[in-house]
């Protein structure tokens, strides 16, 4: 007589491996069939078909016999699959997020270097003394104190300079926009 699905499955919870590996050779292929059908697609099916057989001998302290084990192994499958694609979906948001953040990232960043490219361009336009003030202020990131210490002059005409800069710069940029 041969020994029923329920009673392997009793036997495998207790921790029969036989009972176990007899179990998964009997409904191994019905388990892959409906995986399949859950997922569309072979790889997605082996994978959710080794995560629920991976997942068996711990879920299995859960059946309780009230209905046929294939009837139970059938509602765990549906409850991993569900649980696989609430994982894809989220991590397909997350990933949408990302690609979004990153995106604007890398924007953001073309646009300062452009900011940059252009400024560095223009400086040379400067005259020598506005360009060392420039340099200094900007990207020495030095006070008009310490800026006007190294240039040997006032803190005011550094910042008088600074003024110039800005002139010259918004005048040249207003002529590169009319071109």
């Amino acid at each position: 007589m041969e020994t029923t699905d329920e009673t392997l499955a009793q036997s495998a919870a207790d921790g029969d491996r036989e009972a176990f590996s007899l179990l998964l050779r009997r409904n191994y292929d019905r388990l892959f069939g409906l995986c399949f059908r859950l997922t569309g697609t072979r790889a997605d099916a082996e994978d959710l078909t080794q995560d629920i057989c991976a997942a068996l001998p711990a879920k299995l302290n859960g059946f309780r016999g009230q209905a046929r084990f294939s009837t139970w192994l059938y509602r765990v499958a549906v409850n991993a699959a569900h649980d696989r694609r609430r994982r894809f979906a989220s991590h397909a948001r997350a990933a949408d997020g990302w690609g979004d953040w990153e995106v604007n990232r890398v924007a953001a960043n073309k646009e300062t270097q452009d900011g940059i490219d252009w400024l560095t361009q223009s400086m040379s336009a400067l005259p020598q003394e506005l360009r060392d003030t420039l340099a200094l202020t900007l990207e020495e990131e030095m006070t008009h104190r310490e800026a006007g210490v190294v240039l040997g002059v006032s803190e005011g005409t550094i910042s008088w300079r600074m003024a110039e800069v800005k002139k010259h710069l918004r005048a040249l940029h207003e002529k590169e926009q009319k071109a």
